[in-house]
């Protein structure tokens, strides 16, 4: 037997597929994320996102005990919706299975087809079949969006917007992804749309449900687009939004990566050039330039880089472009979900550079953090998880993703196009910079006295 077969994760580098289904709910308006579970596991949700995106976030649970894991769950999950519909009276409730439902053979559709039929509520009650194990965050937040399209679309006459369909983006993100479709005076629906929901201004009364998030009537309204922009250059097609659409209703699916980086800006900006039949504006034309001279600015301190990059998918494949583009050099691009197409995409792109790169998917952090010592990894780029071998190695970590729950003010910063990507280009080589200085007194000490 191969002594080296591992048959458990130490330190995940993923979290389960309900949070992904929470964090997509959040951005559709008034709706609540509805758990068919164990206390616990909304518990845990609900302290990732409000320690990430410092906000009140509400998710309601059906708390099943071993009563309800041994004779089932139907009573709890009735009396749960009928308080959350009476509480905070929803326009949509997506009901996510747990671990524990899903071990149980809990048959999420059936019962809810029941109650439906029993109760005859008017709320939009959406089954999302969610096993902590069947997946991570990733599936999760796909296969949501999936179901609720498939729950509210219908085919209708075609009009002139198109759709948008994020990933892995924090609210100030999607607020700048507005302005660039905006300033090509396109329509356009964001799905989902957290800009509001998880990053509100202060209100003098506190509402339950916080205002924002994609309207009913928008995602009714999808599937006459002229075409589909999805941030998913890895998702599967069973779980695609947007492969959904084309399939279904015929909207042209556009599947491209997170504009991060100046590759993936010029693929999303050229597109809408070419979808409107408009030229690039003067704005973004001036962003890249400064972006080009903030490249150039950065570039000789970037070749002694060599990151660890790790999180969801998508972001890794758009973290990683930008660090080839730029000459630092990903030793480690690894991701806790199942993504063999990531080491495909990333494969040409290492070849044509002439790097070495490991490419990981369904990895652990312990297995990250020894790849990364004994690689010599002098930078780790990727959520707040990765931040215990800053501690136990001293390899600096860059903050981006989903959580970082040991900093304030992920929800507002922006990552992506020409004016997010330099400045998070410019706090990788700020990095570098300061840990070279930092530790170059005791290097050279080892290096020549030693």
């Amino acid at each position: 037997m191969d002594k080296n077969i591992k048959n458990l994760n130490i330190n995940p580098c993923k979290m389960c597929m309900p949070m992904g289904a929470a964090l997509a709910m959040k951005g559709i308006e008034n709706s609540i994320m509805f758990l068919h579970g164990s206390q616990g596991c909304s518990t845990y949700i609900r302290r990732h996102m409000a320690t990430h995106f410092n906000e009140p976030v509400d998710i309601a649970s059906s708390s099943l005990t071993e009563t309800g894991t041994v004779y089932g769950g139907k009573d709890n999950l009735y009396k749960g919706l009928e308080n959350t519909i009476n509480l905070y009276q929803p326009e949509i409730i997506a009901t996510a299975t747990t671990c524990l439902a899903e071990t149980i053979g809990e048959d999420i559709d059936g019962l809810l087809r029941e109650y439906k039929l029993n109760y005859n509520k008017s709320v939009n009650i959406i089954p999302v079949t969610t096993p902590g194990y069947g997946g991570s965050q990733y599936e999760g937040y796909y296969l949501t969006l999936r179901k609720v399209l498939e729950t509210l679309s219908f085919k209708t006459v075609k009009e002139g917007h198109i759709n948008i369909i994020t990933a892995g983006m924090t609210p100030g993100d999607i607020r700048r992804l507005k302005e660039i479709v905006e300033s090509f005076s396109l329509d356009y629906i964001i799905f989902p749309d957290i800009s509001e929901t998880l990053d509100g201004t202060i209100v003098k009364d506190y509402k339950k449900i916080p205002k924002g998030g994609t309207s009913i009537s928008d995602i009714k309204r999808m599937s006459g687009a002229i075409a589909t922009i999805e941030f998913a250059k890895l998702v599967k097609a069973d779980i695609s939004p947007g492969k959904y659409l084309e399939e279904e209703y015929a909207v042209p699916l556009y599947n491209i990566a997170v504009p991060i980086g100046l590759e993936n800006t010029d693929v999303l900006v050229n597109l809408l050039s070419e979808i409107s039949g408009k030229e690039i504006p003067e704005k973004l034309r001036k962003a890249k330039g400064r972006m080009l001279d903030g490249m150039i600015d950065a570039h000789k301190y970037n070749a002694e880089g060599k990151a660890a990059v790790f999180g969801e998918p998508e972001l890794v494949y758009s973290v990683s472009t930008l660090c080839l583009e730029n000459g630092i050099k990903p030793t480690i691009i690894a991701t806790g979900s199942e993504a063999k197409q990531l080491r495909k995409l990333l494969n040409n792109d290492l070849l044509s550079l002439n790097q070495d790169g490991l490419i990981l998917d369904d990895i652990d952090f312990e297995e990250i953090r020894k790849l990364a010592v004994e690689g010599g990894t002098n930078i780790l780029i990727g959520n707040s998880d990765g931040h215990f071998i800053t501690e136990r190695d001293g390899i600096p970590l860059v903050r981006i993703g989903f959580p970082i729950h040991d900093h304030i003010g992920a929800q507002r910063k922006v990552f992506i196009g020409y004016e997010g990507s330099i400045r998070f280009l410019e706090d990788i080589t700020n990095t570098l910079l300061d840990r070279k200085h930092d530790s170059y007194r005791e290097r050279m000490y080892q290096q020549y006295y030693k």
